[in-house]
């Protein structure tokens, strides 16, 4: 697809196609399926708008992750190719990812993916760095969006010509979190979870050191339904087919997809066993107790390090 032009209605010659004229176009930045599912929840804000046109494209600078472009295809999103896109200039790019923002024209609002801007997983870094946030001495994103005013402060140090650019504005997957408590019994009816039964969610990032990878026999023990949450990245690099085969012994398993549901999932829950990633720290913060399956090095100070230090503990072995 990358080597095709598309007739959009963006571009030179768009007005000899478009049925819905002089709209503000919007081009969603989407380099994997993580970054995807966080854009959906934005673009369904602009749902019914009828003065604004949304394209997609999948930067190739770095090679397609798998799975990406069927991503948009399902939602049936107008993807670009790559060179087509960064030819044309739009009214907003969205991104939730800082990969290749220098290579797009017009003003870019940046969000995280995960459970905020700051990364747990690094030790030296945090996701806020000026070499993250800077090309050609300038900070390619017009807006970046904060989940917290502790974000701030730290960007206040880390890089201070981006601070002008900063914009505190919540998370939008946290608060979709709260606002659905209330459907918990019918996520669990969706699961096929009875009243009387214990649902446990068994989270997963990606990384040998993530449940998934480290800690294969709780898929395989207790005696309660467990639904199973494994990060997109994993589904991406191994393929849907390996990832299910490796499950396949266990037929019982609740296997929650890679583009969504497991927001739904973890609200069902009674109990969510995880690792350093970001449905974890979700759910500890909507108040589901939280297990850890494994104890992978976080930076200090950061939400896993937090989690980790309230919650109880599965990964001696």
């Amino acid at each position: 697809m990358n080597g095709m032009w598309v007739d959009a209605p963006v571009g030179p010659r768009a007005d000899r196609r478009v049925t819905v004229a002089g709209c503000r176009t919007v081009l969603a930045l989407i380099p994997h399926v993580v970054a995807g599912t966080r854009l959906m929840d934005v673009l369904d804000l602009l749902k019914a708008d009828q003065r604004v046109q949304v394209v997609c494209t999948v930067p190739d600078t770095h090679g397609i992750s798998y799975g990406t472009h069927e991503f948009l295809q399902h939602h049936g999103v107008l993807t670009l190719p790559w060179r087509q896109a960064t030819g044309l200039e739009f009214d907003l790019v969205l991104a939730a990812s800082r990969r290749d923002l220098e290579h797009v024209l017009g003003p870019v609002l940046v969000l995280p993916h995960g459970a905020g801007a700051l990364k747990s997983r690094r030790l030296t870094g945090h996701g806020l760095d000026r070499h993250e946030l800077m090309r050609g001495g300038r900070v390619t994103a017009t807006a970046l969006i904060l989940s917290h005013d502790d974000e701030l402060r730290v960007l206040e140090r880390s890089c201070p010509e981006a601070v002008p650019h900063a914009v505190v504005a919540g998370d939008l997957c946290l608060d979709r979190l709260r606002a659905s408590l209330p459907h918990r019994a019918a996520y669990r009816a969706a699961l096929g979870v009875r009243p009387d039964e214990t649902l446990v969610t068994i989270s997963s990032t990606w990384r040998p050191d993530s449940t998934f990878g480290s800690r294969p026999e709780l898929y395989r023990t207790g005696d309660f339904r467990k639904a199973v949450v494994i990060h997109p990245t994993t589904w991406s690099v191994h393929g849907p087919w390996q990832v299910r085969a490796w499950l396949a012994d266990r037929p019982d398993l609740i296997i929650i997809p890679p583009e969504e549901g497991w927001r739904a999932a973890v609200i069902a829950s009674d109990q969510v066993i995880g690792d350093h990633g970001s449905v974890t720290q979700y759910a500890a913060a909507i108040g589901v107790p939280v297990r850890l399956a494994t104890r992978a090095p976080v930076r200090p100070g950061s939400l896993a390090d937090l989690v980790a230090q309230g919650t109880a503990n599965l990964a001696a072995r």
